[in-house]
């Protein structure tokens, strides 16, 4: 449930060499790509935010929560987290935090500045049964009867793989590699807001804003839908 890249490169390529507004060389592309992929991944936590507090539907495939939900879950994993020094370092594709857990129990986030007071507290104090864990740029802390430093484990949605086309240069074309690209990592649903977007860059690039005006109406229309 991917993206095939060539597909996405070569309906690009067709528009632009369509309305005779230049051409994007892989290299260019590439770039594109990437920045358009991030574009509709980070858009999905917006979205279910704004999606979060409307009533759904009962219609099976059509609740934009469950939509979009799964299409986040594609990047949804789980990695063990080894100490380093003072602390559990986040892995290195993390986008955003889901759960910390130790002995098989969810870990409560708790602030910085707030341990002192929890941990004094006869009620609130964390254990092993009960972990808690803070967070800063580096990492996390995780305690329980005492700070932990080993066992740790965290659920996570990881960044998208960078896409990337790479062409085999025949008789000075280039020509696709299927096996040295790597495809977008999105839903397939997301083919055509690819393109789209991918469209609006290069029309800022070949200085065509017919093109990008094209685009971002594309964009608009298909946002409007959405949320309508």
């Amino acid at each position: 449930m991917s993206v095939n890249v060539d597909t996405v490169y070569q309906r690009v390529l067709a528009i632009l060499n369509k309305e005779q507004r230049g051409f994007l060389t892989p290299q260019e592309f590439n770039l594109f790509a990437n920045q358009a992929q991030m574009d509709l991944f980070e858009q999905y936590f917006y979205d279910v935010n704004q999606f979060g507090r409307i009533h759904g539907n009962d219609t099976e495939y059509s609740d934009m929560l469950n939509i979009l939900n799964e299409k986040i879950n594609l990047f949804a994993t789980s990695a063990s987290l080894a100490y380093s020094v003072d602390h559990f370092p986040r892995p290195a594709d993390m986008y955003r935090l889901g759960t910390i857990i130790y002995n098989n129990a969810e870990a409560e986030r708790v602030n910085r500045n707030e341990y002192l007071y929890i941990k004094a507290s006869p009620i609130a104090a964390p254990g092993d049964a009960f972990p808690i864990f803070t967070e800063y740029n580096e990492g996390y802390n995780v305690f329980g009867n005492n700070e932990i430093t080993t066992g740790v484990t965290c659920q996570y949605i990881k960044t998208p793989t960078d896409a990337e086309w790479v062409g085999t240069n025949v008789n000075g074309v280039p020509a696709y590699n299927a096996a040295a690209s790597t495809n977008f990592e999105l839903h397939e649903s997301e083919e055509t807001e690819l393109v789209v977007k991918i469209l609006q860059l290069a029309g800022v690039l070949v200085r065509e804003m017919a093109l990008y005006q094209v685009g971002a109406q594309e964009e608009a229309k298909n946002t409007q839908q959405e949320k309508a």
